[in-house]
């Protein structure tokens, strides 16, 4: 009998959490389609990943609408379908308010609302073309939506942020009755390249764990999340206690 993998899209998957989101996706034994706008650096990843044949990459700017149609049509065209979807791509940084330009603004809106609002919009087209009738979207979003910081000036990203926690819920209730999760995996602060030269370990100290977390752990919330068939609507918080704040 011919073994069933399940297939899993995974965007902004050439470094970080993404990577390592790929990583345990295809230890879990599913295809992967992963996307990332480095061509080069997402090859590189493909290329350390076991099962070569249950990869395939799709470069390009998840802003792009035709970027989400092109990561579904590989998906369709090598596995047969997508069942879940991980819209990690993203970009965060420390600046200001009133230092922010409406090219900082464009630019957090591309990618972190537009392009997380049209891969997914592609892959629900697909879901419900399906004869299996579900699907599952896992975003990434951050605790810091809800829980701010004086010494974290984030606001583009932020708001960005905030919409993605936002289309989960909407999606969560407008979707159910097609049988498609949507849930989030909010981050405190983890050990990855997006935070640039600041210390994630003194960041890191207002959390109740007093330690930054690892890219792995997120990995195991997003796989609880593409196994989890009565879940939906759920913002999950893995911060090591970052949100309620140490004693």
């Amino acid at each position: 009998m011919t073994e069933v993998h399940r297939t899993a899209i995974i965007t902004g998957a050439s470094s970080g959490i993404g990577r390592d989101v790929a990583r345990g996706f295809v230890e879990a034994g599913f295809n992967v389609v992963l996307n990332a706008r480095d061509a080069e650096r997402l090859d590189h990843t493909a290329g350390n990943l076991a099962c070569p044949e249950r990869i395939a990459v799709v470069a390009g700017d998840i802003g792009d609408p035709r970027t989400g149609e092109r990561m579904v049509a590989a998906a369709v065209d090598r596995f047969g379908g997508v069942d879940v979807l991980v819209n990690n791509a993203g970009i965060f940084g420390l600046k200001p308010f009133v230092d922010i330009t409406e090219e900082d603004l464009d630019n957090y809106i591309n990618i972190n609302l537009k392009g997380t609002y049209f891969v997914t919009q592609a892959v629900v087209r697909q879901m419900k073309r399906q004869p299996s009738g579900e699907g599952n979207i896992i975003n990434i979003g951050t605790v810091l939506i809800a829980h701010p910081s004086a010494s974290l000036p984030a606001s583009a990203a932020l708001i960005t942020k905030g919409g993605v926690h936002a289309l989960t819920t909407s999606l969560a209730a407008e979707l159910a009755a097609d049988n498609i999760r949507v849930n989030t995996v909010a981050p405190g602060v983890i050990r990855t390249p997006i935070y640039g030269d600041a210390d994630v370990d003194v960041l890191a100290r207002s959390a109740l764990l007093n330690r930054a977390g690892e890219v792995d752990e997120i990995t195991g919330a997003v796989l609880h999340f593409a196994n989890a068939n009565y879940t939906t609507g759920v913002i999950m918080a893995v911060d090591g206690g970052y949100v309620h704040g140490r004693a």
